[in-house]
């Protein structure tokens, strides 16, 4: 078992096996069910109390199917207002022709009961109107909603997913540093292993994470009935989620990692990180933007462009459909960028891992021989 196997299985084992990243994984997996069936708890259908005073009932709920409806008749007018007032009702039709109502009405059961009520009368006169027939002549527009809000779902979540794991290579680096411990490493591995097995350690705990975000996620969206609405190609969204953040990790990771050898202190990590943090915050921004117009300039061109790509092109290709060119095309260069910073990461790294004391200027590293 080589150097760079030893250290990833040291990282997995040692995180694995902490009470944090148990309880954080069940957390995790509780509040993603969780949002799966918010939905159907919160968005449940409109409820209405309704009364009648010499009236027939309305067939409101032939106009809204989503509605439930429940009726009651009053003797007279004064009957109806005390049972408003009590707000045992919520509107009182009188005499076909008058709705009473205890302040403003809802506005949804206003234009239901007047669309309704026309639609009463004129059937009573023998005229029928045939209702608009709705065509849409451009794309296919039935998941859009849903293809949206899976699209912002993402965007965080491989923001968040990115940024913790990275932010915990950049620790580790730093730990081991400032404490002295990669010294003695340094003296069974080489730096590019340690370097290595220590951002594809975190990685599987990332990637661990991830899936089981997912598979929760989907599987109380298939329980809770939200998955009729999902889009057709789920499986190569999910599969592209994953290749993607893997090479979104590989790429911050590296990064994370060099800059991090550069301090021995945890109070310096921060200000180290700024500009790493300020290139993700940015890409997060872009990656939101591009869930709500996935076909505009930007969103196209940015998606292609190395390390936005490893958030925006998923995003995209949840959001709307993406010809395979431009995802093959995004990828090899994602790929280019990772292989690019992972020879420079680990030029840094090495330089200035055992450099311990006051922070080690990069350029300073990157001049060194």
């Amino acid at each position: 078992m080589n150097g760079l196997t030893l250290v990833a299985r040291r990282e997995i084992t040692t995180q694995i096996r902490s009470k944090t990243f148990i309880i954080g994984l069940i957390v995790t997996a509780l509040l993603v069910g969780a949002a799966a069936f918010a939905p159907k708890l919160m968005g449940g259908p409109d409820e209405y109390k309704l009364g009648t005073v010499n009236s027939r009932q309305l067939p409101l709920q032939a106009a809204a199917p989503d509605a439930r409806v429940e009726w009651s008749a009053f003797p007279d007018e004064g009957a109806a207002r005390k049972a408003l007032l009590a707000g045992d009702v919520d509107a009182v039709l009188v005499d076909g022709a008058k709705v009473l109502t205890d302040g403003e009405i809802d506005s949804e059961l206003g234009v239901l009961l007047q669309s309704t009520h026309r639609e009463v009368k004129l059937g009573a006169s023998g005229v029928r109107i045939e209702p608009l027939l709705m065509q849409s002549v451009g794309a296919d527009t039935r998941y859009q909603s849903a293809r949206t809000g899976m699209a912002v779902v993402l965007t965080v979540l491989l923001f968040m997913l990115i940024i913790g794991q990275v932010m915990m290579v950049a620790m580790g680096v730093v730990e081991e540093k400032g404490s002295r411990i990669v010294e003695i490493l340094l003296t069974s591995v080489r730096p590019w292993q340690l370097l290595g097995g220590k951002i594809i350690g975190l990685g599987v705990l990332g990637f661990i994470n991830l899936v089981t975000m997912l598979v929760v996620g989907l599987g109380a969206a298939v329980a809770s009935g939200l998955a009729v609405d999902f889009p057709p190609g789920m499986p190569g969204v999910v599969a592209g989620v994953l290749v993607w953040f893997v090479l979104g990790y590989a790429f911050y990771a590296t990064l994370s990692a060099s800059l991090a050898s550069l301090v021995s202190r945890q109070e310096e990590v921060s200000n180290v990180m700024t500009p790493l943090t300020m290139l993700l915050m940015v890409t997060y921004f872009v990656a939101f933007y591009a869930a709500s117009e996935p076909t505009g300039t930007l969103a196209t061109v940015v998606s292609l462009v190395p390390p936005f790509s490893a958030m925006v092109m998923p995003v995209r290709m949840a959001a709307a459909g993406v010809p395979m060119w431009e995802v093959g095309l995004s990828m090899v260069l994602m790929v280019a960028a990772v292989a690019g910073v992972l020879a420079l990461g680990a030029k840094v790294y090495e330089r200035a891992v055992l450099r311990t004391g006051a922070r080690v200027r990069l350029g300073d590293v990157l001049r060194a021989k």
